[in-house]
C-alpha cells in the first residue's frame, strides 16, 4: 500500500478530502458539497452533521479499500467559528456562521472596558468585524444563550472541534487563535485577560506538528489537531523560500500577508482592514485585504454588456504595453475608476464607458485602476525598515499578465513571481504532520515559480 496523508481541506463551498504521497502529490481527490441549513435565529450555517457523518465514512471507506496506508489524518478550514462541547463531550450548538449579525449593546462594553474599539483591536490585532472574531461568539453566546453556555465545559475552533471527532482531545493551536479571533493580545502573546473575566476557557495553544495515534476501522494512524487555511497556504512558501517575501493570494478575495514584518499594527492599519495573524511558526502575520476578485468580475460583466461581448472576454486580453502607455497619458497617471474608492455595489458606474474604443481598452483601463488598489493594500503590510526580498502571487490574478506585470514595473527592487502551488492550504497541512510519514524525508517543495520583468515603457502604476 502507498503510504499517504490525508486532508479534509473544509471550505465554506466545498469539502474536500486529498491523499499526499511520498512526494507531496496528491494522488487521490474527491469533493463533495453540502447544502447550508439554517440555526435557530434562521441564519444560514454549515450541516456540521453531515459534515461529521462524511468526514468518518470517506476515511473508513478508503481505509477498507486497501489501496492506500494512511499514516496521518489533518484538517485545514475556515477558523472563524467555534464549537461548544459539554461535560459529556458532545456539541451543543451549530457550527454558527462567521456572517450571522451581531445583535448591538453585546460587545460595546468590552471595547470600552479596554480603552474603546480602535485600542481593543490593536492589542488584539482584529479590526472589529462582529461575529468574524471569533472570541466575541462566545460572548455573545453567553449574553444570548446562558442556559446553553452554562453547560459548556470547552471550546475549540472549528478545525480543533474536526480533529476532536477523532481523538476526543481538546486542543487548541496558534493559527486558528491568532487570526482576527479578538482573543489574543498580541502585545504579550498570550490570551487576552477578558476572556478569563468572562469565564471563557480555551486550553493552551500547542504547536500545529502535535498529534494524536488513533485506531479507525482497525487501522493505526496520527491525527493532527488541524490549521487556519489562510496560515496553512503559507507554509509550502515558508519552507520553500529562503528569502523574506509577501504573498498576494488571490481569488475573490486578495489577501497580501507578510510573515517577516513584525511592527505593531497601527490605528490607520486596522481602519483599512489590515490585521495579523499567527503562523505555523507562531509569529504574527501582517495581513490585508481588497474584494479584487468580486470588484474584476462585477466591473468586466458590465464592460461585456456595454461592448456586447462575452462575459469571458477577459480569458482573451493580451497585454498591450502601447495601450498601457497610451491610457496613463489620457489619465494624467490618476485614478479613472474608483476615484472615490470602491462602490458599495463594486461597480463603478459614475465612468462613461463611451469614453473607451473598446472592451480591450476598458478593461486595460480597469486592471491598471485594480493594480493600483491592490498596491495601495499591499503596501499596508510591507516594511520599509525591514524590505522583503521577493514577492509572490498566486491564485486567478497570477494568470493575468497585464497585473503581473504591472506588479513587476512598480516593485523593480523586487523579484515578482507567479507561483503555482494547487491546493496549498491542503499541502501545508500536509507538510505540517509531515512526522508521521516514519522514514520518509519531506521532499523539497516546488513553488511552481515563474518570474516577470517589468515594463520598459511604464514606470510605476500612480505609485
Amino acid at each position: 500500500m502507498k503510504k499517504v496523508i490525508a486532508v479534509f481541506d473544509i471550505g465554506k463551498t466545498n469539502k474536500k478530502i486529498l491523499l499526499f504521497d511520498k512526494d507531496l502529490q496528491v494522488v487521490y481527490q474527491k469533493e463533495d458539497k453540502f447544502p447550508e441549513i439554517v440555526d435557530e435565529d434562521g441564519c444560514e450555517c454549515d450541516d456540521i452533521e453531515k459534515i461529521e457523518t462524511w468526514l468518518k465514512d470517506t476515511l473508513i471507506s478508503i481505509i477498507k479499500e486497501g489501496e492506500f496506508d494512511i499514516c496521518a489524518v489533518n484538517f485545514s478550514t475556515y477558523g472563524a467559528s467555534l464549537a461548544y462541547i459539554d461535560a459529556e463531550g458532545k456539541r451543543l450548538t451549530p457550527i454558527y456562521n462567521y456572517l450571522k449579525p451581531m445583535p448591538a449593546g453585546i460587545v460595546e462594553p468590552l471595547y470600552d472596558s479596554y480603552g474603546g474599539q480602535a485600542e481593543f483591536s490593536r492589542q488584539t490585532a482584529s479590526p472589529a468585524l462582529g461575529m468574524l472574531n471569533s472570541g466575541l461568539q462566545a460572548l455573545w453566546l453567553k449574553s444570548k444563550r446562558p442556559e446553553v453556555f452554562a453547560q459548556v465545559k470547552s471550546i475549540v475552533h472549528f478545525p480543533q472541534y474536526l480533529s476532536y471527532l477523532f481523538t476526543n482531545a481538546i486542543t487548541s493551536e496558534y493559527t486558528s487563535i491568532g487570526c482576527h479571533t479578538a482573543m489574543w493580545d498580541f502585545d504579550h502573546m498570550q490570551y487576552h485577560s477578558w476572556l478569563k473575566e468572562e469565564g471563557i476557557n480555551l486550553p493552551a495553544p500547542v504547536s500545529n506538528s502535535t498529534m494524536t495515534e488513533v485506531e479507525l476501522s482497525g487501522h493505526k494512524m496520527y491525527v493532527g489537531i488541524g490549521i487556519h487555511d489562510s496560515s496553512a497556504s503559507l507554509v509550502p512558501y515558508i519552507k520553500g523560500s529562503k528569502e523574506k517575501f509577501a504573498l498576494i493570494s488571490t481569488g475573490t478575495w486578495c489577501i497580501n500577508m507578510n510573515p517577516f514584518n513584525y511592527e505593531p499594527l497601527t490605528a490607520d492599519q486596522l481602519s483599512k482592514d489590515c490585521l495579523c495573524f499567527m503562523s505555523v511558526t507562531q509569529n504574527p502575520v501582517k495581513s490585508s485585504r481588497l474584494f479584487m476578485g468580486y470588484i474584476h468580475e462585477v466591473n468586466s460583466d458590465r464592460f461585456a454588456e456595454y461592448f456586447n461581448v462575452p462575459k469571458d472576454s477577459f480569458k482573451r486580453v493580451k497585454l498591450n504595453e502601447k495601450m498601457l502607455v497610451r491610457l496613463n497619458d489620457w489619465s494624467l497617471g490618476q485614478r479613472v475608476f474608483f476615484k472615490n474608492g470602491v462602490p458599495e455595489d463594486s461597480v463603478d458606474k459614475s465612468v462613461d464607458l463611451s469614453l473607451f474604443d473598446s472592451y480591450e481598452e476598458a478593461y486595460h483601463q480597469l486592471m491598471i485602476d485594480l493594480t493600483y488598489l491592490c498596491i495601495e493594500s499591499l503596501e499596508l503590510v510591507l516594511s520599509k525598515s525591514d524590505p522583503v526580498k521577493n514577492i509572490f502571487i498566486s491564485g486567478g490574478f497570477a494568470r493575468n499578465e497585464i497585473f503581473v506585470r504591472l506588479m513587476a514595473t512598480t516593485y523593480p527592487d523586487c523579484n515578482v513571481f507567479t507561483s503555482e502551488v494547487d491546493n496549498s492550504s491542503a499541502l501545508g497541512a500536509a507538510m505540517v504532520v509531515w512526522d508521521a510519514m516514519k522514514g520518509e524525508t519531506i521532499p523539497g517543495t516546488d513553488l511552481g515559480l515563474n518570474k516577470w520583468e517589468p515594463l520598459t515603457e511604464i514606470t510605476e502604476v500612480y505609485k
